[in-house]
């Protein structure tokens, strides 16, 4: 019997050093990773939400912004507005259903001031009626849907990153001007694909040009010898491409290799020549002109802090999420340090947030006060062959694209 109370005793004594141990671990400023937190406030401490998908397809996408918020939250030391930051981040896996459960339980559980991230657009259009019930302070820092700041905006969602219509009506009147007045267009077939097309073949229309043909291969598709083949026989001056990922890579490669690179020029958006799939592209990128808000070769004084901050952190170069994820962390301190750290009114936070203004490496940074989606300027980008190695070279710059809103 009384070796059986000792045991019991030792056992509850163990089991509140371990307790004593986890919570002390769990409150260090931006000691949260990959979805771990507490869930208990504390008056010193802004608990920052984070969904991002750190596995599955996107998942680099999702790490190199969670790399670009933790950049910046480094470089102000983990503080705003006299208080500590603390930084939880859920994994989404790009899944709607999944981030709406991580969503509720940053909420309910982890009790989170604000909330960030979400690259997929379906997942932004999956929490984003819980967002607005609870009044939670969300900055959108990648899903470009355009309905995430049109149909379904919210006054406590705001977005930092891009919409549909920004990357492509930039390029409509650009490529009608310097590359021909006929045009064939190939997208993946997706949501956010036919948006980005859309929005090029309604700004390339409206300069005087003619669409001469669509097609829209499915995602994850391995050949577009097809589709190629039947873009061969247009009469079309270029063709506009929107792919990602490694469709991307496919298509470029596979673009030069039943020769259309020799008869039109290839256009589209950033992430056809984004700065991790180029050395997998190889030479076939070069030529190629693409619309993007951020390029790692800007010619700013900010975009130079960041890369060699970004560099010297993680020895790698950083992209364009990375860059996405430095803007929205300045964004939130800035907000915080705006409040003098109370964040306790989702509507005082809403009301920081909008009117926070700076100098980004990506250029001048503001938000539109009706759509609630960032103000920026546009990029035009040739791919071109440097030191033995493929870089992206800015050749115009369109400034403060403003979406439209409706």
């Amino acid at each position: 019997m009384k070796k059986s109370v000792v045991m019991s005793l030792c056992v509850v004594a163990l089991l509140l050093m371990l307790s004593a141990c986890g919570n002390s671990a769990m409150n260090q400023a931006g000691g949260s990773d990959e979805g771990e937190g507490n869930g208990s406030s504390s008056d010193d401490t802004i608990k920052i939400g984070t969904i991002l998908p750190f596995s599955g397809v996107y998942a680099s996408l999702g790490k190199d912004l969670s790399a670009g918020m933790k950049l910046y939250f480094e470089s102000v030391d983990w503080k705003a507005g006299g208080k500590k930051i603390e930084l939880i981040e859920e994994d989404t896996a790009a899944d709607p259903q999944e981030a709406l459960r991580r969503t509720r339980k940053l909420m309910d559980q982890d009790q989170v001031d604000m909330l960030t991230g979400a690259v997929s657009t379906a997942v932004a259009y999956a929490i984003r009626d819980e967002v607005n019930s609870n009044q939670l302070p969300y900055l959108a820092s990648h899903a470009g849907g355009n309905d995430l700041t049109r149909g379904e905006r919210s006054d406590y969602i705001w977005r930092s990153s891009f919409s549909s219509w920004q990357l492509g009506n930039s390029m409509g009147q650009w490529a009608y001007e310097n590359v021909g007045d006929q045009i064939y267009v190939a997208a993946a077939d997706y949501a956010f694909g036919k948006e980005v097309s859309a929005a090029f073949m309604e700004a390339y229309r409206a300069a005087g040009g003619e669409v001469v043909g669509e097609v829209y291969p499915p995602l994850g598709n391995n050949d577009y010898a097809s589709y190629l083949t039947t873009i061969a026989d247009s009469e079309a001056d270029g063709v506009y491409a929107f792919f990602a990922g490694s469709d991307a890579v496919r298509f470029v490669q596979q673009f030069e290799e039943y020769g259309l690179k020799e008869k039109f020029d290839l256009l589209g958006s950033g992430w056809l020549v984004s700065e991790d799939l180029r050395e997998s592209i190889g030479s076939a990128a070069e030529g190629i002109y693409a619309a993007s808000f951020w390029d790692y070769n800007l010619e700013n004084e900010q975009n130079q802090k960041f890369v060699e901050a970004y560099e010297a952190a993680y020895d790698r170069r950083p992209t364009v999420e990375s860059l996405e994820g430095y803007d929205a962390a300045r964004i939130i301190v800035e907000t915080i340090e705006a409040l003098d750290g109370d964040v306790s009114d989702p509507d005082k936070v809403i009301e920081a947030m909008s009117a926070v203004e700076f100098d980004s490496p990506r250029g001048p940074f503001a938000f539109d006060q009706e759509t609630h989606h960032v103000i920026q300027n546009m990029y035009i980008l040739e791919t071109v062959t440097e030191n033995g190695r493929t870089e992206n070279k800015v050749i115009e710059k369109i400034e403060g694209v403003q979406d439209p809103g409706e």
